[in-house]
Parts: C-alpha cells; structure tokens; sequence
C-alpha cells in the first residue's frame, strides 16, 4: 500500500508539472502572437507617404484637335519605408532583402482605379507607368553596399526601399484655355472629383530577411491623407509602429 500511495503522489507531480509546461508555453506562445520579434538586428522605423497628383501626356487620336492640354490625370502615392539597425542587437547582421507581396486593396476608390509601381530603372523620371513597372505578385529589393531605387538595391546595414500606389483612371483634362497648369493635388479639381472619391485602402505582406531569416509583418495603409485637392501635395510620417507585428516565418 505504501508503494502504491507514492506512485500516486510521483504521477500527481508529473502530471501537475506536465500541465504547468503546457500552460507556460501556450503563455509564451500567445504573448509572441500578440507581441511579436522584440529584439530583431533590423527593424521598421518609419514609413513616409508623400500624396499627390500629376497629368500624363496624351496622344491625340487620329483625326482629334491638338489642344494645349491633353492629360490623363494621376493621384499618386509614393510611400517609403525606412529600415533601421538594431544598435542593441549583439551579433553582426547583413539584410539579404527586402520585399513587399500580397498586396490587395481592401477598400477601392469610389473614382479610377489603384495599381502599384516599381522605380523605373530608366533615366528620367522616378515612376514611369508603363507595364513593365507593374508590380504583380512581389517587389523585392537585394541587399547591397548601398540604396538604390531604380537598380532595387537597399543598404545591407539599413536603408529604405520606395514603391508608389497610384490611381491611374481618375479622368482626363483637355484644354486650350489656360496657359498654366500646376501637375500637383491641384489638378484633381478639373476632374471634378473630391478628396473623399480618391481614398482608399492597402494592405501587404512586409518582409525582412537576414542571414536567410525571415521577418513578416502585415501592414495596412489609408490613401491619400489630408486635403490635397487645396494644398497639392500632402506628406505623412509614421513612427509608432506598435500596431505592425514582425513574426518569423
């Protein structure tokens, strides 16, 4: 009987300890789900949304008037995302790439419609909105000694990489009238269109990978913020990034 009554009390123990591991390690693993990588070597500092408006050029169709002004109307979105080195962070690291993928638009403008841009490698103009810029399924920028957009190359040791959301079907603007035009969020109005019809909704996968480790966070963005329509162009800085998560995949 003595026996049995210490194998009872040894498998009560064994049994207390197994569900007290159980329970620390679902704590451990819900407080990562809720919090996150709090000490990554790299971490998102900053994103910065600069919002405005430009006119592209048309070419009149055969037969048409050449007018002084023949315009698409573009809202355009450039967002910059600033990564920066973990000083805390003890081991020496080195950013293999950044990329951006899943991007939907979870809420649509009620005028034209959204598509995303890489840097032109051209000579030129940053954004150029020809096909070959789209972005389809992932933007990635490598690693290297230094940033550069259009070679879609980011510091290795920290840096920022550049994208644009741009609404390419707000309308058009002919005219033989005026002599000036600004191409800012000025030109929205002779679309006729209000800063409430251009808003919209992003969300996208954000990936950081080091040393073949790799850190996502899901990121979600509201365009164009301020009132561009009056001011022309409107910049916004995002520094508390206590709502974006980075997990390890």
């Amino acid at each position: 009987m003595k026996i049995d009554k210490e194998d009872k009390i040894k498998n009560s123990l064994a049994i207390s300890f197994l569900l007290l591991v159980t329970v620390l390690v679902f704590i451990i693993i819900i407080k990562y789900q809720v919090e996150g990588e709090k000490n990554m070597p790299f971490a998102l500092s900053k994103i910065t949304i600069i919002s405005t408006a430009e006119g592209q050029e048309r070419i009149a169709e055969e037969g048409q008037e050449v007018s002084r002004w023949n315009l698409d109307i573009y809202q355009k979105n450039d967002v910059y995302f600033f990564i920066d080195k973990n000083e805390e962070y003890k081991k020496t690291k080195t950013i293999d790439s950044v990329y951006i993928e899943n991007i939907q638009i979870t809420k649509k403008p009620e005028v034209g419609t959204i598509k995303t841009y890489m840097p032109s490698s051209l000579e030129g103009r940053l954004f150029k909105y020809n096909e070959e810029f789209l972005v389809e399924e992932k933007l990635e920028y490598k690693g290297d000694g230094a940033d550069n957009y259009q070679n879609l190359e980011i510091g290795n040791q920290g840096g920022k990489i550049l994208l644009e959301f741009a609404n390419t079907g707000i309308g058009s603007f002919i005219s033989n009238d005026e002599q000036e035009i600004k191409h800012d969020g000025t030109l929205l109005t002779k679309a006729n269109v209000s800063n409430e019809q251009i808003k919209f909704e992003v969300n996208f996968d954000f990936i950081i990978k080091v040393n073949n480790v790799k850190y996502k966070a899901n990121i979600t963005l509201n365009m164009p913020e301020g009132n561009i329509l009056e001011d022309g162009r409107s910049t916004i800085e995002k520094t508390d990034m206590s709502d974006i998560i980075f997990k390890r995949i």
